[in-house]
């Protein structure tokens, strides 16, 4: 059953259906500027806290007192507005007009999974073994295959034996950040792999390597024979054949 309205409660807005319109419209506008004014804020303050990290997490605002609920709705709005951008769930980035810096493609990678390193094509491209534009960043994980398309561009992660996951270093990808990137040895054996009758010298040529001279021999073959596949061991052979004929 509901009850009497209360009577104080009444006076009020009563009182406040009896303001002239023009107090009215001030005091809506005036509202809506404080709200307006409340969020703006707290996005300054997310660009405090997170500075210069090139992707953060949820998790990171979360922590303390934070009322989850809150910056998820938050985060959801700043994503619908265009000030940031989702990689996946509970992973972020600045939209471009509010980074400081703008953040490379390989130290994004690293981020989006966790026990990862860029390879393969990407790799190859990046040490110049191959003359064409890779738009599509491929890693490796010991994690589950995937593909993710963001607005921040597209990551492929192949899944490599945890035996295999070797031969990667950390570095510059190009932008004074740190990304772990495959020695180009590794990148190109980690193509092999991963790709069917790879180890033969058609697909070789298909793959169009160039610049075979700076590879580092002793490293592919040391690389191979720690994996202890055959079909690595061949493939080291038939590199280092081609590096030799391209000498001539």
């Amino acid at each position: 059953m509901v009850g009497k309205p209360d009577p104080v409660s009444m006076e009020v807005v009563k009182a406040f259906i009896a303001l002239k319109p023009g107090f009215i419209l001030t005091y809506f506008v005036a509202t809506i500027c404080h709200l307006w004014h409340i969020i703006t804020m707290k996005f300054n303050e997310l660009l405090r806290l997170i500075r210069d990290e090139v992707v953060f997490s949820s998790g990171f605002l979360q922590a303390g007192k934070a009322d989850k609920a809150d910056i998820s709705r938050q985060l959801s709005r700043w994503t619908a507005e265009g000030k940031l951008i989702q990689l996946r769930r509970g992973l972020y980035m600045l939209a471009s007009d509010h980074q400081h810096l703008a953040p490379h493609r390989f130290t994004i990678a690293n981020r989006i999974q966790k026990g990862s390193y860029v390879s393969l094509h990407s790799a190859l491209a990046f040490h110049s073994l191959i003359p064409e534009h890779v738009p599509i960043v491929t890693s490796v994980t010991t994690a589950r295959p995937r593909l993710l398309e963001t607005e921040a561009g597209t990551y492929q992660f192949r899944h490599l034996h945890p035996k295999l996951f070797f031969g990667y270093q950390a570095g510059d990808p190009g932008d004074g950040s740190s990304a772990f990137l495959a020695f180009p040895e590794k990148a190109l054996l980690d193509v092999i792999h991963l790709t069917p009758r790879s180890a033969d010298p058609a697909f070789l040529r298909e793959l169009r390597l160039q610049n075979l001279e700076t590879l580092d021999m002793r490293r592919l073959h040391e690389f191979a024979r720690r994996s202890r596949r055959k079909k690595w061991l061949r493939a080291a052979d038939l590199v280092q054949a081609m590096a030799a004929k391209e000498e001539e």
